[in-house]
C-alpha cells in the first residue's frame, strides 16, 4: 500500500520529490527494522494473545517498538504535506496518521511507548524526505545501490525479510532519476494511474511467480523490490510517455552534452 502511494505520488505529482520522499521512507524502514529486532521488545498480546484477534495479530509483524505502521504511516503522508504544504492536505494527512495510530493501540498490537516512538520516527524521516535532495550524480547512481545489493548478499536466508526489503527498496530509490513531467489534465493522470499501477503490478507479482522458492534469497528478494521502484520511475513513464514527457530541463541537458560532445569530435 505505501508503495503505490508513493508510486502514485512520484508519476502524478512530484517526479523529484517523490524520488526523494522515497530514498527517505526506505532509510525510515530499515531503522524501523533494525531497531524493532535489535531491541526485540514484547507486544501488548504476547503474554496474553486474548488482547488481540486473531486478525490483528496478522497485521502485527515482529516486535513491537517501534510501531511500523505508525512510523510509516507518518513518513509517507506527513512527507508528502511537507513537500506540498497545501493546509487541507496537511489537516487530511494528520488525521490519516492519528486515525492509524488509533487503530493499532484499540486492536492492542502495540503499547503507547511504540506508537510514539514510532510518530517521533516518521515525523523525522518524514522531515528528510521533503528537505533533502539525495544526489546520485556519477559512480554513486550506481555505486551505492551495488554496495547495498552486494550487502543483501552477505544475509543469511534466515534474515528477516524486511531487511532486503528494504535495502532493495533504498537501491531503487537511490539509483532512479525520473526525468518526466506529470500530466496535468485529469485525462491524463487517470490514465498514468490506471496503467502505471497496472505494470507495476504485473512486475511484482510476475517476479514474484518467476522467482517462485528462490524468492527466500535475500538478494533476489531484494533485487525484486529494486526492479519494482526503477520500473515505476522510469519503465512506466517511457511507455507513457504520451502522458508524461521529457522534463525540458532534461532535453536541455542532453542537447547540450551531445553538442559538446560534436564540438570534441
Amino acid at each position: 500500500m505505501f508503495l503505490v502511494v508513493l508510486s502514485l505520488y512520484t508519476l502524478l505529482v512530484s517526479p523529484r520529490g517523490g524520488r526523494d520522499l522515497g530514498v527517505a521512507f526506505a532509510l525510515s524502514y530499515l531503522v524501523n527494522t533494525a531497531l524493532k529486532y535489535g531491541l526485540n521488545l514484547p507486544r501488548p498480546f504476547t503474554a496474553d494473545p486474548t488482547l488481540a484477534s486473531e486478525a490483528a495479530r496478522a497485521t502485527a509483524g515482529g516486535p513491537g517498538l517501534p510501531s511500523g505502521h505508525s512510523q510509516m504511516s507518518a513518513t509517507l503522508w506527513l512527507g508528502i504535506a511537507a513537500q506540498l504544504r497545501r493546509p487541507a492536505f496537511t489537516a487530511f494527512a494528520a488525521v490519516l496518521v492519528a486515525l492509524v495510530i488509533a487503530s493499532r493501540l484499540v486492536l492492542h498490537v502495540h503499547f503507547p511507548s511504540d506508537v510514539l516512538v514510532g510518530l517521533g520516527l516518521g515525523l523525522s524521516f518524514a522531515w528528510l524526505g521533503a528537505h533533502s535532495t539525495f544526489a546520485n550524480w556519477n559512480a554513486a547512481r550506481w555505486g551505492i545501490p551495488a554496495l547495498l545489493l552486494g550487502l543483501t548478499a552477505l544475509l543469511p536466508v534466515e534474515t528477516p525479510r524486511e531487511y532486503s526489503a528494504g535495502l532493495g527498496l533504498l537501491a531503487g530509490y537511490w539509483a532512479a532519476r525520473p526525468d518526466f513531467t506529470p500530466p496535468r489534465d485529469w485525462a491524463g493522470r487517470l490514465s498514468v494511474a490506471a496503467l502505471g499501477l497496472a505494470l507495476i503490478f504485473a512486475v511484482y507479482l510476475g517476479l514474484g511467480a518467476v522467482l517462485g522458492g528462490l524468492g527466500h534469497s535475500p538478494l533476489l528478494r531484494a533485487l525484486r523490490y529494486a526492479g519494482v521502484v526503477l520500473i515505476a520511475l522510469h519503465g512506466a513513464p517511457l511507455l507513457l510517455r504520451r502522458w508524461l514527457p521529457v522534463r525540458l530541463e532534461t532535453q536541455g541537458q542532453t542537447a547540450h552534452r551531445a553538442t559538446g560532445q560534436q564540438a570534441e569530435g
